[in-house]
């Protein structure tokens, strides 16, 4: 089934509202321009760095302080906002990021990044908001979930690429970040075509409804699993060091990761409605929790290749799964609209806390505290579960 497919003008397949197919691929991808740093990180900030722009911790907070933004400005438009004069929004946003980009890529120094980055995030969060709100529309907001993250998937990777080959090698980061705000440029032409107005979703007291044990345990089990992979994921070249495994292979792995994803997410799409999402989110919590554990064991080359892209597949499958939470959580579909910002603060919060623990060069205790987040998130998921059986004989 196509994106069209998914969006074909059929009653049914909307709570409210009845968006063509164009228009909901049309916000699928801007919602994905939103998303296109999370792939980009490596090849841009790992640009700034090289060129001397930040140091190791300044880089650190450039990127937390993004992601953060990210999760905030989601939020903030998806709860606060009405879904009212969409296309302007977008294409406001769209500019936002545009300047921000560009801002970034003259910035001399790293309070001038920092604060580039910061509004940057916010845009790509309101940006994010523009697919998620109608994607909490959509009957079948799971698949229509799976779609959204293969599609932001495959464009970070194309878009990784040709800055790699590309701009970065001819304009450095600078050129990487200004490559990055034409794009956003371009997609004022899709920003066009999404709904205006999309139809409103019961919200009456939308605050109380994800302000209940079920809704907030869900967040937070999604919260605790994407924690651990951004754990992992912020430490991966200096734990391949210490194994004795050189940054140009850990690039290559991080590569076939985000390949990995997409297959991840693929993958999920096709299955979504044949597998349950409390034995989907178990299985995929021990299965993080096991390769966590891996990593902590010291292992050899293999063994850390099939980690990375184990990782990487589990990132996304198990994203259709957590929507699928969130909308058992809270019917009124409330809480779905702050998966995305769970999952950015599990990312962005995950590297801080395990920085915390490594001890000089040993960096054993990040994998580990990556284990712990994983089980915790299954640990939630139980809470969960217990806490749904109470309400319903209520």
């Amino acid at each position: 089934m196509t994106i069209a497919d998914a969006g074909h003008v059929q009653e049914g397949d909307w709570l409210v509202g009845n968006p063509t197919g164009l228009q909901l691929a049309s916000a699928l991808w801007i919602g994905s321009v939103g998303l296109l740093i999370l792939g980009l990180q490596p090849v841009l900030l790992g640009a700034l760095y090289t060129e001397g722009h930040v140091t190791g911790d300044e880089l650190a907070l450039v990127a937390t302080a993004e992601m953060i933004a990210i999760a905030i400005g989601s939020a903030i438009v998806a709860m606060l906002l009405p879904a009212r004069n969409m296309r302007w929004k977008s294409a406001v946003l769209l500019v936002v990021l545009a300047l921000a980009n560009f801002w970034t890529a003259f910035s001399e120094s790293p309070n001038s990044l920092i604060v580039a980055r910061t509004l940057a995030g916010l845009a790509e969060g309101g940006l994010v908001a523009v697919a998620t709100e109608l994607i909490a529309r959509s009957r079948r907001a799971e698949r229509i979930g799976g779609y959204f993250v293969t599609l932001q998937t495959l464009a970070q990777c194309a878009l990784a690429l040709l800055l790699a080959l590309y701009a970065v090698p001819a304009a450095g980061s600078a050129g990487g970040f200004v490559a990055l705000g034409i794009v956003c440029l371009i997609s004022l032409v899709v920003a066009w075509i999404v709904p205006d107005d999309y139809a409103d979703l019961p919200k009456d007291e939308h605050f109380a409804n994800v302000l209940t044990v079920p809704a907030m345990t869900a967040l937070l089990s999604i919260f605790c699993y994407f924690m651990f992979f951004g754990a992992v994921w912020a430490f991966l070249e200096p734990l391949g060091a210490e194994f004795g495994i050189d940054g140009r292979t850990v690039g290559l792995m991080v590569s076939a990761s985000l390949a990995a994803q997409v297959v991840g997410a693929m993958t999920a799409t096709v299955f979504e409605a044949r597998i349950d999402y409390r034995f989907a989110v178990t299985v995929i919590g021990a299965v993080a929790a096991i390769s966590s554990a891996l990593l902590a064991s010291g292992p050899g080359l293999v063994v850390f290749w099939a980690v990375a892209l184990v990782m990487g597949f589990i990132l996304l499958f198990i994203v259709p799964y957590q929507i699928r939470m969130a909308i058992t959580a809270d019917e009124t579909r409330t809480a779905v609209l702050l998966v995305p910002a769970a999952q950015l603060f599990g990312l962005a919060i995950g590297p801080i806390a395990a920085s915390l623990l490594i001890d000089g060069e040993n960096f054993r205790p990040v994998p580990e505290f990556a284990a712990a987040s994983a089980l915790a998130s299954v640990a939630l998921l139980g809470v969960f579960v217990l806490a749904g059986r109470r309400r319903v004989p209520a």
